[in-house]
């Protein structure tokens, strides 16, 4: 599990083919200090497992699947990427609980600085636009934020406002219209739908239960 609190960026130092998927090796010091075979660590928002680390790098294996359906599939090397190694039991939850299992793909509509912040819209697919709502949380890249506003329609987009720290410390300061961002919503949403959806119609009763 991950918090959406991005630790570094890193880069892909390398990228090799492996036919059915495909081998990254990431740069990045600070995950990579105490990362052992077996780890996971979210790769802009998309949990992936070590399967070897250098001084300074780690490598992972990106299957096939992940790559059509993430924005890793449109990696090269020298792209930026926003790292986060998992969670430890006790820490403190500063964003909000994230997988690392990415729901889609969206867009960068438009940006729109100020003083302060910026913000960003995203286009993003019909059947996730359900899950979102305004101050509710969403993880884009693997950074944990929160929705300003969401607009339902044949092309839905929500919006999040990006602080200083995050445009700098992320790769989201560097994204531009037309971009491709990987998006997971919030589980809780997920849940709830799940649950409502299996919950007995209220004029079910159980078996043996008299009408009145």
């Amino acid at each position: 599990m991950f918090t959406g609190l991005i630790e570094e960026k890193g880069a892909i130092a390398a990228l090799e083919d492996l036919g059915d998927s495909v081998r990254l090796t990431i740069r990045g010091p600070l995950v990579t200090s105490d990362a052992r075979h077996g780890d996971s660590i979210a790769v802009s928002g998309v949990c992936l497992t070590v399967m070897a680390q250098g001084a300074d790098t780690f490598a992972a294996d990106v299957m096939r699947e992940s790559l059509e359906r993430t924005s890793l599939g449109d990696l090269q090397v020298g792209d930026e990427v926003n790292l986060e190694r998992a969670t430890k039991a006790g820490a403190r939850l500063g964003g909000h609980i994230v997988q690392g299992h990415v729901d889609g793909t969206g867009r960068i509509i438009d940006r729109t600085p100020s003083e302060h912040w910026e913000v960003v819209r995203v286009g993003l697919p019909a059947d996730l636009a359900k899950y979102l709502v305004a101050k509710g949380s969403v993880t884009v890249d693997g950074t944990s934020l929160t929705v300003v506003d969401v607009v339902d329609g044949p092309e839905p987009w929500f919006s999040i406002s990006l602080i200083p720290t995050t445009l700098v410390e992320t790769t989201l300061g560097g994204k531009a219209p037309g971009d491709r961002v990987n998006l997971e919503v919030d589980i809780l949403a997920k849940y709830v739908e799940r649950l409502l959806g299996a919950a007995p119609h209220r004029d079910q009763h159980p078996q043996g239960e008299a009408h009145e």
